[in-house]
């Protein structure tokens, strides 16, 4: 299907729109709408929050009865089913809009094209497909939940040249400098949870909540911690939602976390460790769409091995530690250089001093 040069501009700014609601939406996806009209625009939005109207209503109100006869510009294709909200697409039908560009359609099995086919139904003209990779980008998380049951996750690590996150002695504050360290409470902040491990509670007594600028919602923290050994005057444990994932059904330990504010699951596998992917599994249940793991040696190795991760996040600090300071992963070693773990770099740039590196598993 061909789109006009008009067409990509409009949805470029209905993406722009999506991406007000990055700190926002969840469990919803991100979504922006624009409404155009005799090539201007006539109304635009963006859902904000579960539970609130979704981008197509917002911009439907904006152009009153200017939306007769006009295109809207969807960055997801609208929805068909009622939930905490009425369908969007009965709302652009009885707007009497002309046309719908969609920019992808929507993996919610609830959707899942029956919005577009709804409209088609009424005589409305509709596309799907324009900047469907920037959508995709923007709803990573959303999509994964939906088409596989368990939330995207984004494995956030620091390290030296050399490749190294701390001292044997613990200490690993600070590698990177500030700029970095801001740009990763952006990571933070677009996440719907923050994963760590029991070691990383115990090193550094981390809060792990969004410090350095305001945001209308604090992540869900979940501590992996196998024999609930938690410190109940850990930092972690004040300021917000905390969930602690173990493998021991201690009852006076978790009547001590959950009195401290914790909620406390237990998820053991056969090793008397967390069963992660049931972790995963269980916060997707949850409606939780990115998790963000901020994790030490052994939780990231853990992590990698039973390929639960998704992307890296890696800031590397123009500075060498040496080889006894602590690496990355806890992995296998390997015997043979095919068995190697195959990257694909997404972006890399420089943050501050320090340089930033996105990459993806192949």
């Amino acid at each position: 299907m061909s789109f006009t040069a008009a067409d990509h501009r409009w949805m470029a700014q209905a993406l722009q729109l999506a991406e007000r609601g990055l700190w926002t939406t969840s469990p919803n996806p991100r979504v922006g709408c624009l409404l155009v009209k005799e090539g201007a625009i006539v109304g635009e939005g963006w859902h904000e929050k579960a539970g609130e109207p979704h981008a197509e209503v917002h911009a439907l109100r904006a152009a009153g009865d200017q939306a007769g006869g006009a295109t809207a510009y969807v960055t997801l294709e609208p929805c068909s089913h009622h939930g905490r909200t009425p369908p969007c697409a009965e709302a652009l039908i009885a707007a009497g809009v002309s046309r719908v560009v969609a920019a992808m359609r929507d993996p919610n099995p609830l959707v899942a094209g029956q919005g577009l086919a709804l409209l088609q139904a009424s005589g409305i003209e509709t596309a799907c497909g324009l900047l469907e990779n920037e959508a995709r980008e923007l709803n990573i998380g959303f999509v994964a939940r939906m088409t596989r049951g368990r939330p995207w996750l984004r494995l956030k690590t620091a390290a030296s040249l050399d490749g190294k996150t701390a001292l044997n002695n613990g200490s690993s504050q600070w590698i990177t400098g500030p700029a970095a360290r801001r740009d990763g409470q952006r990571w933070r902040a677009r996440a719907c949870a923050v994963l760590t491990g029991i070691g990383t509670v115990r090193d550094d007594d981390p809060q792990l909540n969004v410090r350095e600028f305001a945001t209308p919602r604090q992540p869900l923290r979940v501590v992996v911690d196998s024999k609930l050994e938690t410190p109940l005057n850990a930092r972690i444990l004040k300021g917000g939602p905390v969930l602690i994932a173990g493998s021991v059904a201690d009852a006076a330990k978790m009547a001590a976390l959950q009195a401290a504010g914790a909620e406390v699951l237990i998820l053991p596998n056969a090793f008397g460790k967390v069963e992660l992917a049931d972790l995963l599994a269980e916060l997707g249940r949850r409606g939780i769409n990115e998790i963000h793991a901020e994790a030490g040696f052994k939780l990231n190795g853990s992590l990698l091995r039973e390929g639960l991760v998704d992307e890296l996040l890696l800031y590397l600090a123009p500075c060498l530690i040496g080889h006894q300071a602590s690496g990355l992963f806890n992995l296998p070693e390997l015997t043979s250089l095919s068995d190697k773990h195959l990257l694909q770099i997404r972006d890399l740039r420089q943050i501050g001093e320090d340089i930033r590196l996105i990459a993806r598993f192949r």
